[in-house]
């Protein structure tokens, strides 16, 4: 691939413009296009990040060829359909998490992935994060061994609202969307598949419709266990915090920070290219196009927590 990577990014919202400040970091990539549903607000965020193009239609983008790939941050109920229709059209395709909300549309896209030989990645940022990377390198070296991964996910959120207190036209799910980066985190950091699992959840929201608290339990061969509690009635900091409980040390991992258990800092500065999990993800993405390779988090490494996703999810239908 000679010049820049031309890219179109779909979904103008919180993660988009996650996208977007990323990207701005990245050499020799340029986004082209922008889709959103609302024109005007599209074009607003298009201007901003000096995008030329704003749309509301992604098969628009998917006519075009000079766009090289396509980075998916629109509503979860969408995200199946709208890759499989980008790699139909010859797009290498990112999928923010999740990329499908169900193990049948996720194994349609790896099946994808392997006929086409394009590049199919789902946003797992949890794998690139520098705090989680650390925490890996220190396990791939022997130096730590998980005992327990303790996770809070939580939110207030008893509106229809996004990450910046915008509403939104999609409703979102504690099981599919945000136990997933930790389903995945968990399987990836311990390289193992969950050998038990379990989940209970609340009472459903009588207007929108899912779950506002949820409790998850996976269980690891090596015996490593994972409990994560997920809330979007949670008064307080939102976000997400992983303690890593281990045989030599406790670590805190908040998004891109690292600290150990009585709350000191670690350095991850010199971890990655960068300390913005989302702009190591996009580096990977265009680094695996470039390359023609197989990336890190590809859907076809990804797909063990969506099927992994659908066993818990089943555990919730039996306790009904």
């Amino acid at each position: 691939m000679d010049g820049k990577m031309k890219i179109a990014i779909a979904g103008p919202g919180a993660f988009g413009v996650k996208h977007l400040e990323g990207i701005a970091h990245i050499e020799a990539v340029e986004v082209v296009a922008l889709v959103g549903r609302e024109l005007p607000k599209t074009r607003a965020i298009a201007d901003r990040f000096g995008v030329p193009h704003a749309t509301t239609d992604l098969n628009e983008c998917l006519a075009r060829p000079d766009i090289d790939a396509v980075i998916l941050c629109t509503p979860t109920q969408v995200h199946a359909a709208q890759a499989i229709a980008c790699l139909k059209a010859g797009k290498h395709v990112q999928i923010e998490t999740p990329m499908a909300d169900s193990v049948a549309d996720a194994r349609e896209i790896a099946r994808l992935q392997r006929e086409t030989g394009l590049v199919a990645m789902a946003g797992h940022t949890r794998r690139f994060n520098p705090s989680h990377q650390w925490i890996r390198r220190k396990i791939q070296a022997g130096e730590l061994k998980i005992q327990q991964l303790e996770v809070q996910t939580y939110f207030f959120r008893r509106t229809n609202t996004n990450a910046r207190g915008e509403p939104r036209s999609w409703t979102d799910h504690l099981l599919w969307h945000h136990a997933c980066h930790t389903v995945d985190l968990f399987q990836y950091q311990t390289g193992e598949i969950a050998s038990q699992v379990h989940a209970m959840q609340g009472p459903m929201h009588p207007d929108l419709g899912i779950a506002m608290d949820m409790s998850v339990q996976m269980k690891a061969p090596s015996g490593a266990l994972c409990a994560l509690s997920l809330s979007f009635n949670n008064d307080g900091p939102i976000g997400t915090t992983f303690r890593y409980i281990c045989d030599n040390g406790t670590y805190i991992a908040r998004y891109d920070d690292l600290f150990d258990g009585k709350e000191n800092r670690i350095d991850v500065s010199g971890v990655a290219a960068s300390l913005n999990g989302v702009e190591l993800q996009d580096r990977e993405f265009f680094a695996a196009i470039r390359e023609g390779r197989e990336p890190n988090a590809s859907a076809i490494n990804a797909l063990p927590a969506y099927e992994t996703l659908d066993r818990l999810e089943k555990t919730l239908q039996q306790s009904a």
